[in-house]
């Protein structure tokens, strides 16, 4: 691609984990509204559980989550004890008479591998306890290998995890020196050949690209070397420098970042030698193997994308539990407050720790319908999705026409009523959903670029 389409169109957009997305979520969604959408749930639809743990022994200077430091295990523990109470109190709220199931559960962080192997049971025993675990359900965990240890992948075993994911964003020293996060290639190999022989097969790997001091060499390296572990999928997210959001994203050295033009060469040479190595691509970032159950659910059309980025759960009520988490309902958005001590207050007092998110009308359904089809398959036909809303694809003149004007740059295609992006417009694919997003403001917002 040439420079001028770099700048025409890397700009800073959504992620599209959600629509309406997180900045124009409201505080007149509070615990109260919350509880009233958790009394509604259909007890005949699986749920999904997000468990967020927002410690860690060590700062990444790239990480842009909601995390505390601690080289202490007394504010971990009494974390969890929260949390056990807040999964309770929630659960409490749901509808009597019929024992909810759950079809995926996801504890990420943070670093949930920070927890001791007993307080991983404690929380898997409380949600057994309210809720029907289905025999086929996804139980996964976010894993730093600087602090996975054996016990705990053994009471993993205990509850049924299937599937890890394991961060290694660079293989390189002086990129992992840069960032603050090392790790050796036979450390993170240890980890998953543990998990492996404990019966966890399914493997998933975090890759970055737009860190310090990378370049087309060593990235190639990076790939290659993950690829050796045989890994499910992967992740590759493009590094969001936002030190006036993230102040410990300060200590990157930005003299060593790369330009617009690089990373575009960057997130070309990952996508391209991970083809050559037989992955498929999914969406935006994420890459599978064939036969693993995101690359057929990208083919028969499945595919699903929420706050954990693509996924094959298709459950309509996601519910987040621990500081910052969101949960996702038919009715709307809630987020947790992301104050760890606000939050801990207001579960120990018996309230959802909801500080705000927002209602769903029935134009932010179709919206969200649309972006989550571009999304996931790159492709979507307004008029089969009006269809299901009961409107007409007609309301979308003005969309189409900003999105026509992409095509002059190959970026996608419309026929008619029917989007597509072009494998060129694949990296900005956010660029088009952005048409449909009624209430972005570029001019204002803060977030990442688009690659």
């Amino acid at each position: 691609m040439q420079l001028a389409l770099y700048e025409k169109y890397d700009l800073r957009l959504p992620r599209y984990t959600s629509y309406p997305t997180a900045p124009h979520f409201h505080a007149g969604v509070n615990g109260d509204v919350f509880e009233g959408w958790l009394g509604d749930l259909d007890p005949d639809q699986p749920l999904s559980l997000y468990l967020h743990v927002p410690y860690c022994q060590e700062m990444c200077w790239f990480c842009g989550c909601n995390t505390k430091i601690t080289k202490h295990y007394k504010p971990v523990a009494g974390y969890v004890e929260a949390l056990v109470g807040e999964i309770q109190s929630t659960l409490s709220k749901l509808p009597e008479g019929k024992k909810f199931s759950v079809s995926h559960i996801h504890f990420g962080g943070g670093s949930p591998t920070i927890m001791k192997a007993d307080d991983l049971r404690a929380i898997m025993t409380t949600i057994r306890a309210r809720l029907d675990i289905l025999d086929d359900a996804e139980i996964a965990v976010e894993m730093d290998p600087r602090t996975a240890k054996i016990d705990f992948m053994d009471a993993m075993i205990e509850f049924g995890f299937n599937r890890a994911s394991i961060g290694i964003q660079d293989f390189n020293e002086t990129v992992q020196r840069a960032v603050n996060r090392i790790q050796s290639m036979e450390l993170v190999s240890d980890v998953i050949t543990n998990l492996r022989d404990r019966g966890i097969t399914g493997i998933n790997v975090d890759l970055m690209y737009g860190l310090p001091f990378q370049t087309l060499e060593t990235l190639r390296e990076t790939v290659d070397q993950t690829v050796s572990l045989r890994p499910d999928r992967l992740s590759v997210f493009g590094y969001a420098h936002v030190p006036w959001m993230k102040k410990h994203q300060q200590l990157i050295p930005t003299e060593a970042l790369p330009n617009t033009q690089e990373r575009w060469a960057q997130y070309e040479e990952i996508q391209n030698r991970l083809a050559m190595h037989g992955y498929v691509a999914i969406g935006l970032d994420h890459f599978a193997h064939e036969a693993d159950s995101m690359a057929i659910a990208l083919k028969n059309g499945k595919l699903h994308r929420n706050f954990q980025g693509y996924t094959t759960d298709r459950a309509e009520a996601l519910i987040g539990f621990g500081p910052s988490a969101i949960s996702s309902l038919p009715q709307g958005y809630a987020q947790n407050d992301p104050a760890l001590a606000r939050w801990q207050r207001n579960v120990e007092d018996g309230k959802c720790a909801i500080e705000k998110g927002v209602a769903l009308s029935a134009s932010d359904k179709l919206r969200r319908e649309i972006i989550n089809e571009l999304m996931c398959n790159l492709t979507v036909d307004l008029d089969v999705v009006c269809a299901q809303f009961g409107t007409s694809a007609d309301r979308f003149a003005p969309e189409l026409e900003r999105i026509s004007a992409m095509s002059a740059d190959n970026i996608a295609e419309v026929n008619g009523n029917n989007i597509s992006l072009t494998e060129t417009g694949r990296p900005l694919v956010r660029a088009v959903c952005a048409a449909f997003d009624t209430y972005l403001d570029p001019a204002h917002g803060r977030h990442s670029q688009a690659v």
